[in-house]
């Protein structure tokens, strides 16, 4: 029902824009985002239609609905896969399920730092990712900044993967996720993300894992006082296009909408890392114990185990990301 009461919607705004567009005026199109106005991720989509405009004088304008207008991530993805939107910003997680080759970035402590993970994604094996999401009727134009996982809990400080050992965490619902904790010593729970607060609250669990503003803007920081800067997972987010709608674009203006989306990541990144060194004052000042890790060999070293059930699907492109480690 909620599916179809977006399609009833895209289509009065499909008559709309149709109306309001000639030969000779601009095409409208849409750009779906779940986040509110002043996240980074929709910073970022803002930049992009602003480029957009620009770059083809007028051809074509992004309308940005912002704040989950056209519904969740998923509905997002199903609406660009049948056409009826032409973009939309989602994370990496979901579009897994559409992409197997995907899948090799979720793999743990994959990047060796930042530095590593953006030459990554923005080179070539980023554009064979991008390119890849082409048999689920959808291409990626670029990847967005959503920082890195750290685990959080009630607990104790946690230096080590020793010292989670037998504690609860919160994971996402998925095999590897759970593998993941467990082979670093911890009981992996999967849950409703808007439950975490409550059950970290009454000791149902110990603990979870985010990014810095998430642990933050959720308020998880009021129960969770000791945060670990591991940075085991990156999945990036996806500026994604309809391929109904690419396959309509000339080349000149397929390398148009790909530079835009590129040059659109720089103001989307320093959005992201200005949210989450707030993120990261606010905390230190609530008083939390926020430990970095400066070397996390022990922490790849534990979750080995990963690779070898995983790797071998990803071995391909694995074997690329690991060879750009300096």
């Amino acid at each position: 029902m909620k599916t179809k009461g977006v399609l009833m919607l895209l289509l009065a705004l499909t008559i709309f824009l149709t109306a309001c567009n000639s030969s000779e005026e601009a095409q409208t199109i849409i750009l779906a985002e779940n986040q509110v106005d002043d996240y980074p991720t929709s910073v970022g989509d803002y930049e992009f239609a602003r480029l957009i405009e620009e770059k083809t004088n007028g051809r074509y304008k992004v309308e940005v609905y912002t704040g989950g207008q056209l519904g969740d991530e998923k509905s997002a993805i199903e609406l660009m896969q049948v056409g009826a939107i032409e973009l939309a910003r989602v994370n990496g997680s979901p579009l897994m399920e559409f992409s197997e080759s995907l899948g090799v970035l979720s793999l743990p402590y994959l990047f060796s730092d930042d530095e590593h993970k953006w030459e990554v994604l923005n080179g070539d094996i980023g554009e064979t990712l991008l390119d890849g999401l082409s048999e689920s009727n959808l291409q990626g134009l670029a990847f967005y900044d959503s920082g890195n996982r750290h685990f959080y809990n009630a607990i104790r400080e946690v230096k080590s993967p020793e010292d989670l050992a037998g504690l609860k965490i919160r994971v996402q619902q998925s095999s590897l996720n759970i593998d993941m904790v467990e082979a670093l010593g911890a009981s992996a729970t999967a849950m409703s993300y808007g439950e975490v607060y409550s059950a970290i609250q009454t000791g149902v669990i110990d603990g979870a894992e985010n990014n810095f503003p998430s642990y933050y803007t959720t308020n998880h920081f009021e129960v969770a006082k000791y945060i670990t800067m591991d940075g085991h997972s990156g999945v990036p987010e996806v500026l994604t296009a309809s391929k109904a709608f690419w396959d309509t674009l000339s080349d000149e203006d397929k390398e148009i909408f790909k530079e835009a989306a590129l040059e659109s990541q720089v103001v989307q990144r320093k959005a992201w890392a200005e949210l989450e060194e707030e993120s990261l004052r606010e905390a230190k000042n609530a008083g939390n114990t926020v430990t970095v890790i400066d070397d996390v060999t022990p922490w790849q070293e534990a979750v080995q185990p990963i690779y070898t059930k995983y790797g071998e699907q990803f071995k391909e492109n694995l074997e690329k990301i690991q060879s750009l480690v300096k």
